[in-house]
């Protein structure tokens, strides 16, 4: 009896992804995810049912979603499944501009399947699209080192403005002053005497 109820869950599943992949194919991808959805909603670990939920994201640009369905899409699943499933994450992460993490991807890919030649193709476009951008972060980055004053570069202090004449007058003055100070405190000073001890 049990085997009887899992077989409807079963059949139920698969009725609806098979709905799902007929709005899918007619470019309805709002629909076959509410057909994917119900399928997940009755065997909630069913792998095709995910990754085809990631390919309807994806078409509606619902990339974070896709990426998500995929990873699900490869647990536990199939060598076959597990393949598209990383190599669409791949895909997907590559439109977001994350090449690592599209490497990374297309990397899984290949170890399950090292003869894809479009797997292969797209990591080795990233590979190079990687290899530009850490270039092109390098050149930006002496260019602003190179922008930046270095330490013997730092402006001096401006010249005086003050001729000879004016700083010999200025010397002259805080001679006087200094010898008036002087003759203040020879004057008018009290002898220091050192405090008495408090036997």
């Amino acid at each position: 009896m049990l085997a009887g109820i899992a077989g409807a869950f079963a059949q139920k599943a698969d009725a609806a992804i098979r709905k799902g992949n007929e709005l899918y194919k007619q470019k309805n991808y709002e629909g076959s995810l509410q057909e994917y959805d119900k399928a997940l909603g009755e065997n909630p670990k069913n792998n095709i049912a995910h990754y085809n939920m990631g390919n309807a994201q994806f078409k509606n640009d619902k990339l974070d979603e896709a990426i998500q369905s995929y990873n699900n899409a490869a647990d536990n699943s199939d060598k076959t499944v597990k393949e598209k499933a990383f190599y669409n994450k791949g895909v997907a992460l590559s439109k977001q501009k994350k090449l690592q993490e599209s490497i990374d991807a297309w990397k899984d890919a290949l170890k399950l399947d090292p003869n894809d030649n479009e797997t292969r193709e797209n990591l080795q476009k990233a590979l190079i699209e990687l290899k530009k951008q850490q270039q092109q972060n390098d050149q930006n980055k002496e260019k602003k080192d190179k922008k930046q004053p270095k330490p013997q570069d730092q402006k001096q202090p401006p010249p005086s403005k003050l001729n000879k004449q004016q700083i010999d007058q200025l010397l002259k003055a805080l001679a006087q002053k200094e010898k008036e100070v002087q003759q203040k405190l020879q004057k008018g000073s009290p002898s220091v005497t050192k405090p008495e001890k408090d036997w």
